[in-house]
């Protein structure tokens, strides 16, 4: 809830901005990147043996899990902090991102994490063995019990 009301807070300061020479770059709530970078050397250390277009077999529940599920929470947030930004603010926010290279790694990561056959094994209210159903054709209700 809280993460669409801060770029706010950075519109404020945008008029201190000037038009310089160099393109300038505003970093998002500089505790949030501090987790991701964090998040983002822990992940690379788990990773780093898995190739791209490989996947990681992470189980569900681990010291791994977790710090997956972190890494990606946080990017959740980041994304909604990210869209909830003035397009003025996003230009520098994108080029904070392009900098630290931060959504290279994302993607790296999820190339690494995304399963080669993403087949949903929940629950569904059709009928059995009529089509594969995937995580790409199911609607995930993710409430927390």
């Amino acid at each position: 809830r809280l993460m669409p009301e801060l770029p706010k807070f950075d519109d404020e300061d945008l008029k201190s901005y000037g038009d310089e020479e160099e393109e300038l770059a505003l970093s998002p709530p500089a505790a949030l990147m501090s987790i991701l970078a964090t998040q983002e050397l822990l992940l690379e250390n788990i990773l780093e043996s898995i190739p791209v277009g490989e996947f990681a077999v992470i189980q569900p529940l681990s010291d791994e899990f977790c710090l997956v599920l972190g890494y990606l929470l946080t990017w959740k947030l980041t994304l909604a902090f990210f869209k909830a930004a003035s397009s003025q603010l996003r230009v520098l926010y994108s080029q904070y991102f392009r900098r630290t290279k931060s959504l290279n790694k994302l993607l790296y990561h999820l190339f690494r994490l995304m399963p080669e056959n993403p087949v949903f094994s929940g629950p569904t209210s059709e009928v059995p063995n009529k089509d594969i159903k995937t995580f790409f054709t199911e609607e995930l209700h993710l409430d927390v019990k």
